[in-house]
């Protein structure tokens, strides 16, 4: 099924959809709208606490957040299964099973993005975080994010649904990480429940939610 927004200059095109029916405001991510994407993510998640630990300095944040996301999420957009709003207000990094983060770009950024002080402390946590993920097969949604000025809309909702529709259909769970406390019952409303919290290093908590498939 073939699917793209009117105008594909300014929005996301989708390629093959994967999912079924889309909300007509979501498309998948192209790889030529990959820097806005993760640029729309940068904005997501400026007040983010897990993500401010990362980067606390507002110039270090906007230079290495969108490299970040690309190495922790990118993937998703390489294999056409990033959403993203057509306004690119909200932006989900889907990853399906099988694929993961780019460690090895993930350990490049670390050692030149973050202070010598702080890196045995970064590393402890990403160490921390891949313990306690899943290793049966499912759909990881490490970042998704919607600018501040168009939460409560639900775009947050729409980036979910496709996805966990997806999940339900094939059977697989469905694995995420919280990085706030209120987005946490939205994600309960959802199907995910929290796994564990990890606290590791001085970072904010972060919660792991573990979702299973529901019979249709």
């Amino acid at each position: 099924m073939q699917q793209e927004f009117a105008d594909a200059r300014s929005g996301p095109v989708t390629k093959l959809n994967v999912f079924g029916a889309v909300h007509p405001a979501i498309g998948v991510v192209s790889p030529q709208h990959a820097d806005r994407a993760l640029s729309a993510l940068a904005r997501a998640f400026e007040h983010d606490l897990p993500c401010r630990w990362l980067y606390p300095e507002e110039d270090q944040y906007a230079h290495s957040f969108p490299i970040f996301a690309k190495a922790f999420g990118g993937a998703a957009i390489d294999q056409g299964t990033a959403l993203a709003s057509r306004d690119f207000s909200g932006v989900a990094l889907w990853m399906p099973p099988g694929v993961g983060p780019n460690e090895e770009a993930l350990a490049e950024l670390i050692e030149k993005s973050i202070a010598d002080s702080r890196k045995v402390d970064v590393f402890a946590l990403f160490a921390e975080m891949g313990r306690v993920h899943p290793i049966e097969p499912h759909w990881y949604l490490p970042l998704i994010g919607v600018k501040p000025a168009r939460q409560g809309n639900g775009i947050g909702t729409a980036l979910l649904r496709p996805v966990l529709e997806e999940c339900d259909r094939s059977n697989l769970p469905a694995y995420l990480e919280a990085t706030s406390a209120r987005s946490i019952p939205l994600y309960q409303r959802y199907g995910f429940e929290p796994t564990t919290e990890i606290m590791v290093s001085g970072c904010p908590p972060i919660v792991p939610m573990f979702r299973s498939p529901r019979w249709r």
